[in-house]
């Protein structure tokens, strides 16, 4: 994430500008000065494809969120925070997302430090949460492993952090950055954020180790709202659970949009609409956001698939498509617009296949898609010189 911030956000705000793009695939093709193409269709495809899992993953929780607060069938909780995310996004824009995440970050930074501390003091602090893993037969080892298969999970879970440089959602914020010297002073604000947002996570996992009992806890993916609700009071109780809502909403707002400008500008206004006016087009926009949250809200539907599980794959998925392309793009001379498709589609579908014949079982499929990528963008434009 600081890499990404560090030296992405300033090249991409950088070389948008000067190219005049506002998505991914038009700075591509701007970056190379070549006219509208497969690229823009290819990018959108996957961006619409992948971001409708992502967004699976949000109404899946928001799902799990309703129906343990309120009790109300998980089905219906579901079509509920669908409904509730679509209104806002589809009548507020990117000015709106923007603003409602500011106020959504706060909400959930403030639960993520307070919970996990009052849980560790309830349970008896690190003391306590080492016991009770020793109870239940838990490793309090820092190695995952020995041998190869501690190797294999720490290669697998370490390239989470490459997702970073393809998630077009946040790309898409250091394009809108006021100025190339906002960067740094955005940067500190992010990785503060962060830092301390992750930590907290980790915490309250590790504290519902020793507060839930053997069998205590339904879904292990239900650990934070359980333990908000056996420790606080119901009206501190209802802020702390808003802020699942919040990251909930926070994240699916802006994959929408960007899922939405890519439908709208790289294969709409190019393939069937090439006059179409700018009030046509938020309007194709608002249909794409209603098309992709409908079908991730049918995928939600699953009660077998997990939050984690469906945000793992589409995050991989991103991440291997656009982070190579990317990348190479802003810092390599030799990349070529037909590179770039390469990597687009080598990255991806890699990606795909691997998860789709079992490998992501032993090893992130991130991983072979990411360098797959990153192959195919240099054979890509070497083979074929702009």
């Amino acid at each position: 994430m600081y890499l990404n911030w560090k030296f992405i956000a300033p090249a991409l705000r950088s070389a948008t500008e000067r190219v005049g793009a506002i998505t991914l695939p038009s700075f591509f093709e701007k970056r190379f000065d070549r006219p509208p193409g497969a690229v823009g269709v290819v990018s959108a495809v996957i961006v619409f494809f992948f971001f409708t899992v992502y967004s699976a993953s949000g109404l899946k929780a928001s799902g799990l969120l309703f129906e343990s607060v309120l009790g109300i069938d998980y089905g219906v909780a579901v079509w509920t925070g669908a409904g509730v995310i679509l209104v806002y996004t589809a009548m507020g824009g990117f000015l709106a997302v923007c603003w409602t995440d500011l106020v959504q970050g706060l909400m959930i930074l403030f639960a993520l430090l307070v919970v996990p501390v009052v849980a560790l003091v309830d349970v008896g602090g690190f003391d306590g949460i080492r016991t009770a893993m020793v109870d239940k037969g838990i490793s309090t080892a820092v190695m995952p492993g020995t041998g190869m298969a501690g190797l294999l999970a720490v290669v697998s879970a370490a390239p989470w952090g490459l997702g970073y440089f393809g998630q077009p959602h946040i790309l898409a914020r250091f394009m809108a950055a006021r100025s190339v010297d906002d960067i740094p002073r955005s940067r500190v604000i992010a990785m503060t954020w962060a830092f301390f947002a992750l930590l907290g996570a980790v915490l309250v996992g590790l504290a519902g180790i020793a507060w839930f009992p053997p069998g205590g806890l339904d879904h292990h993916e239900r650990v934070f709202i359980r333990m908000v609700t056996q420790i606080f009071d119901p009206w501190l109780g209802g802020i702390l659970l808003a802020a699942i809502l919040a990251a909930i909403m926070s994240t699916i707002d802006s994959q929408l949009l960007v899922s939405s400008s890519a439908v709208t500008e790289d294969i709409y206004a190019r393939l069937f609409r090439r006059g179409a006016s700018q009030a046509e087009l938020v309007w194709i926009g608002r249909l794409t956001v209603i098309a992709i949250t409908l079908a991730a809200a049918y995928i939600a539907m699953d009660r077998d698939s997990t939050v984690l599980g469906l945000v793992k794959y589409a995050w991989g998925g991103m991440g291997a498509a656009f982070g190579p392309a990317v990348i190479l793009s802003l810092f390599w001379k030799g990349s070529s617009l037909k590179g770039v498709l390469w990597s687009l589609v080598a990255g991806s579908v890699v990606t795909i296949g691997w998860n789709a014949v079992g490998f992501g079982a032993w090893l992130y499929e991130i991983v072979p898609g990411f360098a797959a990528g990153c192959m195919a963008m240099v054979a890509g434009s070497m083979w074929y010189r702009d």
